[in-house]
């Protein structure tokens, strides 16, 4: 079938590109940098045209309140526009665990829109959550650096790899649409600051970790089931020092 990955350029949409054209789906990769832009809507119709399933993974440039927003509810309201005008089978978005818990947070905020349009968009469509990446502790190690430390809170994670969910979105993109969410988690949960000191520990970053008093994530105030799946959420299968471990083989080689 012809599926069509928005943000298909990214972390989660090259894999994904890759895993449906093994198996012998026609992909298109839409972009701003491929000419489909979904926040101006340039490209949409042609990019649709003839398609089956779109798969939503693009994020927003920016993680401020107005321009988190902006993007969601711009992006959203176009994909849906044309995906009704192109008799879309299937809508697919990307979101992420705690999305509904965190509303404290404008990013989160703007993730609600976009689940709530999609879910009242009238197209069939499947919502996937995922929780935070592996990949995303640099990130979250930055952010909460002051000086030569990381100030963690004290709330709990339960990260997945990139790869384990375009995986997800692969099987869910050519399945029929459920209606609803679906959540997907590593095998392993535990405080925030175990992770991350495992992977600045890999990298030999010599920042040390401090566990703070406060429980919030990003301003957003936070605790142990934050950002964690519930009990009904699909387990990915990579460890996270399995994850370590590849990174590790792939810078030495």
């Amino acid at each position: 079938m012809k599926i069509v990955i928005i943000g298909g350029t990214g972390l989660i949409g090259r894999p994904l590109v890759g895993l449906l054209r093994a198996e012998g789906h026609e992909v298109v990769v839409a972009s701003p940098s491929t000419g489909i832009d979904a926040l101006t809507g340039a490209g949409l119709a042609q990019a649709l045209t003839d398609a089956a399933v779109m798969v939503d993974v693009s994020n927003a440039p920016s993680f401020e309140d107005a321009a988190a927003l902006a993007f969601f509810r711009g992006t959203t309201t176009n994909l849906l526009e044309a995906a009704r005008n192109a008799g879309l089978r299937h809508v697919v978005a990307l979101s992420v665990v705690g999305t509904d818990r965190l509303q404290a947070s404008g990013y989160f905020r703007a993730k609600l829109v976009q689940e709530q349009l999609i879910t009242a968009g009238g197209i069939p469509y499947t919502i996937v959550r995922a929780t935070q990446f592996f990949e995303f502790l640099s990130t979250i190690a930055d952010a909460y650096t002051r000086d030569s430390a990381v100030y963690l809170p004290q709330i709990a994670l339960q990260p997945v790899a990139a790869a384990d969910v375009s995986a997800l979105l692969a099987e869910i993109a050519t399945a029929a649409p459920i209606g609803g969410i679906i959540e997907v988690a590593g095998p392993e949960r535990a405080p925030l600051a175990e992770f991350t000191a495992s992977w600045l520990g890999a990298r030999d970053d010599p920042r040390r970790i401090n566990v703070t008093a406060e429980r919030d994530y990003f301003g957003a105030p936070a605790n142990d089931c934050s950002l964690v799946p519930d009990e009904n959420s699909r387990i990915a299968p990579t460890r996270f020092d399995e994850w370590l471990a590849a990174r590790a083989a792939e810078s030495a080689a």
